[in-house]
């Protein structure tokens, strides 16, 4: 393999790769080679096996802890607790293996592509072959509308245009030649080279591979995508360092009861079969399962409009995502070029908007201008080729919405000669017959067709072309705005031009802007992440003017900003020694052009590293480093490359930029109702372990047993937790902004209403055994059951202190939950089996009560909630 081809001549090349330009490699010599370089594919990475993404599942800090409490259980002959555990942990991760294997198998058929082929020249003919089957020194024959299946050196090209967007982000087709390059040259400039994966628009070429597989461009850059490193998720450290915090809240809550057991006249063993309980209920055992089943609805809800999540917990934190960076090429644009600007020397036409049959009738000077797009172009007229120049199928498609009759000018000016697009002279033109005259038909840059003009074309009427400083200026105008700029002229003859008079004495007719347009959704998106206080940055290898246009119509930045929110790519050499200023201005600015792959990269982490959680848009190779290492990186499913879903954490299938907006929101609403479980199972469990505690310190009769311990978390955990994740979240939740990367999901307010709740209950409880025990003087076990329905019933209610207080109690986003009140009906029939059961009844100590004891209970458990709710309205509790 060569590398540096671009700097060696033709016949060295031959020579050093052993082959010939007009016979190619022998079968057997390219049969050697595919065995010494392989085949001509990229690596990937191996798919994860079902095996391995089912025992991930139990890389989980919470599944140890439960692990090891149900050891403890069975070890201490608690079997009911124990086989309880287990069952846990397991369910949890079969949840989490199907939704991640089927996400698994979503992303294997997405990549399931069709083999190209390529026309290759060997043993002196031309054959067709897979393009795996390309090894270094074949000769290719390449044309338009192909893709290049390796990294090649042009030896012959017939006006030679190739879309390499892909590779390295910039929208224009580049023009191909056959030069010899000296010194250090960027891929972008490298014009005798053409590029894996990239795209013929026009004309056609023979070359010479010279890189296969990894080694080509492509390759390189994937390369630099799988060796990126992926962090972990939000959500995962967010739930660790909750879960240690439990393990010493834990630890420190079970030596207490047993230590109390010691220095009482309390059973001792009574005492540490309920410490080892209490211990068990300390953790939410019900956490990872909520957390699961949270996650995978998310994800399963998501999938339903098109967007498939690789791994649950990237549903959430796209939820965190308080930057996206995206590519302009095919992610925020259409990638197809549109007519927008006519300028005729008398009058500036904008397209936007317009009566284009209209305007097609009224203006003089059209009917010439759309001849000559027409005719002096190879695009097709059916408007069925797209994969040629995207500017000769503007041309084409703007013609098709006058209702001018194409096929009817096309037969009445046959076409006698073409001079094809030419690198020199920057200008494409035809001759076609036109009754008994020829029309000379042209098109291509203003500064070749002005210098060739003597004639310009006003109101209909052919004057002498004196202003060319004018013109030039109307140019630059259009390409501040971000336009490609063509001009248009035409002339006739008597006789047929030769190769120079076809460009001589021409008569201008107009210059036309065109633009790669932004995608419709695209605007409406922005303006939903601007209120929700989400950064959108464009990062493009395009021109600064075209990056700029795109970001002005699409809302990314004001018009009276641009200067101080962008940046070239030339500007940005090195991250790390940014000064002060300068990072402050890199970290505001919203338009990054001219930027590298790498440069993308670098950016991402430059973000990461100053509080942003990135999530990073793109579709094409260049795109995948940048995709790999952003927090959450988001593919293209239509028109991204394989490199980049591969990388990708979510695919988004219909290509929807607005779709980004649904999964933001989905995340959001998930972290909102995983925090809402969490505070409603700590409180919870919080209440039964200082309730328990109390009575210990001072000998009441225990509220709790250690089997009702266990049966009251089936009641109150499972149920009304698994109700809340189901939530669809606050109303407003796209208008709040995004929460510090570094917040917990229990933060210091969290804890202060979380300990509020479970004292709030522990009061409750305390109180009704006080009641039962002292006033009514009831016998232990009544005591003890009206304590465990007080517990029952506070518990549920106090699902409903979790909504903001500055919502009102009645119409929130629990109370709207039909799941929450299902849930209440599900945990109350399952304590009515606790007593209609006998062998439930007699295991957990449970006695019928008599209606006045219900009705004990429903007051303690209703005073909790009303407490509770008097502090939150106090300011006491600030969430």
């Amino acid at each position: 393999m060569i590398q540096n081809a671009y700097s060696v001549k033709i016949d060295e090349l031959l020579n050093r790769l052993g082959t010939r330009a007009d016979s190619g490699l022998s079968s057997e010599e390219a049969a050697s080679r595919l065995k010494k370089y392989g085949a001509n594919l990229l690596s990937q990475k191996r798919p994860r096996s079902a095996w391995k993404i089912f025992f991930e599942q139990f890389l989980n800090p919470i599944v140890y802890i439960l692990l090891g409490a149900m050891i403890l259980a069975f070890l201490f002959s608690e079997t009911i607790e124990g086989i309880a555990i287990l069952l846990v942990v397991i369910i949890n991760s079969i949840i989490g293996f199907a939704m991640e294997y089927q996400a698994v198998k979503s992303f294997d058929a997405l990549n399931k592509m069709v083999q190209t082929n390529s026309r290759i020249i060997r043993n002196g003919q031309e054959i067709s072959l897979p393009s795996s089957q390309v090894v270094p020194g074949d000769i290719l024959l390449i044309k338009e509308g192909e893709v290049i299946p390796a990294d090649a050196r042009i030896i012959d090209q017939q006006s030679l245009l190739v879309k390499e967007s892909m590779l390295t982000g910039e929208s224009d087709e580049v023009v191909k030649n056959g030069g010899i390059l000296s010194g250090e040259v960027r891929i972008t400039d490298q014009s005798n080279m053409v590029f894996n994966g990239t795209m013929v628009s026009r004309g056609n070429a023979k070359v010479i591979v010279c890189l296969t597989g990894d080694k080509t461009a492509i390759g390189e850059i994937s390369e630099i995508s799988r060796s990126a490193r992926k962090k972990r998720a939000p959500l995962q450290k967010k739930l660790i360092r909750l879960t240690n915090w439990l393990i010493i809240l834990t630890l420190s809550l079970s030596a207490i009861i047993v230590l109390t057991g010691l220095f009482s006249e309390n059973d001792l063993e009574l005492m540490f079969k309920t410490g080892i309980a209490l211990a068990v209920a300390a953790i939410p055992e019900g956490l990872p399962v909520v957390a699961t089943l949270t996650l995978a609805r998310g994800m399963v809800k998501l999938s339903k409009r098109n967007i498939v999540i690789k791994k649950l917990e990237s549903v959430q934190t796209l939820g965190e995502t308080n930057t996206i960076c995206t590519d302009k090429t095919g992610t925020l644009t259409e990638n197809d070029m549109q007519l927008k600007v006519i300028q005729f020397h008398d009058e500036k036409l904008e397209l936007t908007n317009q009566d284009i049959p209209g305007l097609a009738r009224s203006h003089d000077s059209m009917a010439e201008f759309l001849k000559i797009a027409v005719l002096c172009n190879n695009s097709n007229p059916s408007g069925s080729n797209q994969n040629g120049d995207a500017l000769e199928n503007a041309l084409m498609g703007f013609a098709h919405e006058t209702n001018i009759d194409l096929i009817k000018i096309i037969n009445e000016h046959p076409e006698v000669k073409e001079f094809p697009f030419d690198v020199s002279t920057k200008l494409m033109a035809t001759v076609n017959k036109e009754g008994d005259r020829f029309s000379i038909n042209l098109k291509g840059a203003p500064e070749s067709i002005f210098e060739r003009c003597r004639y310009v074309l006003v109101n209909g009427q052919i004057q002498e072309f004196q202003d060319s400083a004018k013109w030039l200026e109307k140019v630059e105008d259009l390409a501040s705005d971000g336009l490609k700029v063509l001009a248009f002229a035409s002339k006739h003859m008597d006789t047929l031009p030769g190769e120079t008079e076809f460009s001589q004495d021409l008569v201008l007719i107009a210059i036309a802007g065109f633009l790669d347009p932004p995608r419709e959704d695209v605007a409406e998106a922005i303006q939903v992440y601007n209120k929700a206080g989400i950064s959108v940055k464009m990062i493009t290898g395009d021109h600064r003017g075209t990056a700029i246009n795109i970001a002005k119509a699409t809302g990314i930045v004001a018009a009276d900003q641009i200067e101080n929110l962008s940046f070239l790519g030339t500007d940005l050499k090195d991250f790390k020694n940014l000064d002060e200023e300068k990072k402050k201005r890199v970290l505001e600015a919203r338009v990054f052009a001219r930027m590298l792959p790498a440069q993308k990269l670098e950016l991402v982490k430059f973000l990461q590293e100053n509080e942003g959680v990135v999530g990073m848009l793109g579709d094409g190779v260049n795109d995948a480093p940048a995709l790999s290492e952003a927090d959450i990186g988001i593919a293209m499913g239509i028109r991204g490359t394989e490199a980049a879903r591969e990388v990708a954490d979510v695919i988004l299938l219909d290509d929807k930029f607005v779709a980004i907006k649904l999964a933001i929101q989905q995340g959001r609403a998930i972290f909102e109702n995983i925090r809402y479980f969490v505070i409603f199972l700590i409180s919870c469990n919080l209440a039964e372990v200082i309730s328990v505690a109390a009575a210990s310190f001072t000998k009441l009769p225990l509220p709790l047993l250690p089997l009702q311990i266990l049966y009251l978390n089936l009641i109150t955990d499972i149920f009304p937790a698994l109700a809340l994740g189901l939530g669809k979240g606050s109303s407003g939740i796209m208008k709040m902004p995004p929460r510090p990367p570094d917040e917990q999901i229990i933060t210091q307010k969290h804890w202060i209403a979380t300990i509020i709740y479970g004292t709030s209950v522990t009061i409750a409880v305390i109180g009704a055994v006080i009641y039962s025990h002292f006033y009514l003087k009831l016998e232990y076990t009544a005591v003890n059951n009206i304590a465990f329905n007080t517990l029952v019933l506070a518990q549920l209610l106090n699902i409903f202190n979790l909504p903001s207080r500055k919502v009102s109690f009645l119409k929130n986003e629990v109370t709207k939950n039909k799941w929450v009140w299902i849930s209440i009906a599900v945990s109350l029939f399952i304590t009515y089996l606790g007593y209609a059961i006998p062998f439930l009844s007699e295991a957990l100590s449970l006695k019928v009560l008599k209606s006045e004891h219900l009705v004990i209970a429903l007051l303690f458990s209703t005073f909790s909630l009303v407490l509770s709710q008097i502090l939150k309205r106090i300011g006491l509790i600030k969430i």
